[in-house]
């Protein structure tokens, strides 16, 4: 008898229907229901080609929704993650070189420049 375990415990799911997740079992069904919807909307309307493809368009969003994963995190938590650093809370880092010696030395620097000056008169 063997026992999968995953090297990193974080990445556990746990299976609840036919080895998909509840999020995706839950994703899965509202991705059919859209096809589904879809298909009976447009039926009669579009030829069957077309209908196939408003149905694939219509479900595709409802299955990354639910299977598709960026840093770990999910899509809900994704979007509010972009909507907090782009849009709520944005910063802008502005990169203004400085020189710190010549900021230092430069009332010495004037001086002698002065003191070169008044020489050539």
């Amino acid at each position: 008898m063997e026992v999968k375990i995953n090297r990193e415990i974080r990445n556990y799911t746990e299976s609840f229907f036919f080895g998909l997740s509840l999020r995706q079992s839950i994703f899965s069904l509202l991705a059919i229901i859209m096809a589904v919807i879809l298909g009976f909307t447009f039926r009669g309307k579009v030829n069957t080609e077309v209908l196939s493809w408003i149905c694939v368009f219509g479900a595709v969003p409802f299955g990354l929704l639910g299977f598709v994963t960026y840093h770990g995190m999910p899509a809900e938590q994704f979007a509010w993650a972009w909507l907090r650093s782009e849009i709520l809370e944005p910063r802008h880092y502005y990169n203004e070189p400085r020189n710190t010696y010549y900021e230092v030395l430069k009332a010495t620097i004037e001086a002698k420049e002065k003191e070169e000056f008044e020489r050539h008169d």
